[in-house]
């Protein structure tokens, strides 16, 4: 059975596991490379890798029209937006920080699936999710010695971007497969993130360049930024945004993982609890419904069956007759 038709839940892990590894990449990449280098030439090389794979499939390289405006956010959140917060936040955070905080994109993408996937989460999976939201604020500040630090507003913007792009595109991918939309957006986004790639080098150039900071950058984008959401989208597409997006709740376990074994970076037990926590939350969580709306009526010459005449009433005798 080819990967894309295998069950949504195995395409959703997929892509959490490859998504797992972007903080620790992109902490690699900043060693040699500025952020905003990082943050918009992710999707610079993704967008060559999506061009030819559209190519090689023998697919359109813009998208149909009436598709574009909807292409559009997804390029905006999740091509861009998304790749530059995020790496200027780990300039001022390690990945361990950020990985935690990351438990909230659920809550994120499950809150805009209901403005633009057209579902609706049951009570106890936004019980769930609201219980997550607290571990991982709860850990933020303390961390930041009672309040947040600007690295972390910076990250709550993100995932609130992240939220927004992985909606859209898990509703896109049920017209056009989930890795036409990715492939079409980093299209789309190219017209920004070239010269802005391009400004980045020439302004800010990059100094002795590393193995790491080379293997991190082309993670972020090729994996990262496209072949990730090849089985991000579909699986958001075939199980539903926001049943298949609790998944990520077990994201910042995966992300400290990484972040150890690749980096070296120490996870202390503040760090380790609040993932622990967050692994709990999806526990208690997973079973919670997701409904869908239902499909608005549109106009039609023909409503139903045609219904009957009324039998006709008796006409009674007139004068003169009987």
């Amino acid at each position: 059975m080819p990967i894309w038709k295998a069950a949504p839940l195995l395409l959703g892990a997929i892509g959490v596991t490859c998504f797992s590894v972007t903080f620790p990449a992109t902490t690699a990449a900043e060693s040699s490379f500025s952020p905003l280098l990082v943050g918009m030439g992710r999707s610079v090389i993704a967008a060559v890798l999506a061009i030819t794979v559209l190519a090689g499939r023998r697919q359109p390289l813009l998208p149909p029209r009436a598709a574009v405006p909807r292409l559009l956010v997804v390029a905006g959140t999740v091509c861009m937006g998304f790749g530059l917060l995020s790496a200027l936040a780990l300039r001022q955070v390690d990945s361990v920080h950020g990985a935690v905080l990351t438990g909230l994109i659920p809550a994120a993408t499950a809150g805009m699936a209901v403005l633009r996937a057209g579902e609706r989460p049951r009570p106890a999976y936004w019980a769930a999710l609201v219980l997550g939201l607290a571990v991982v604020i709860a850990f933020a500040v303390a961390q930041g010695g009672g309040r947040l630090r600007r690295a972390d507003v910076l990250l709550l913007i993100a995932i609130a971007v992240a939220g927004l792009g992985y909606a859209e595109g898990g509703a896109l991918a049920r017209e056009y497969g989930g890795w036409r939309v990715i492939c079409w957006a980093l299209v789309l986004a190219l017209p920004v993130t070239l010269p802005v790639t391009a400004a980045a080098v020439s302004t800010d150039p990059p100094g002795q360049v590393s193995a790491g900071a080379v293997l991190g950058l082309g993670y972020v984008g090729v994996v990262s930024m496209c072949l990730g959401f090849f089985a991000w989208y579909q699986g958001l597409a075939l199980g539903g945004v926001a049943r298949v997006g609790r998944l990520q709740l077990a994201q910042p376990a995966l992300t400290l993982i990484w972040s150890a074994v690749l980096l070296g970076e120490p996870v202390g037990w503040l760090s380790a609890a609040a993932a622990t926590a967050v692994i709990a939350v999806t526990a208690v969580g997973r079973n919670a419904g997701v409904d869908s709306r239902p499909p608005r009526s549109r106009p039609s010459l023909h409503n139903g069956p045609p219904r009957a005449l009324p039998p006709p009433r008796p006409v009674s005798p007139g004068p003169g007759k009987g």
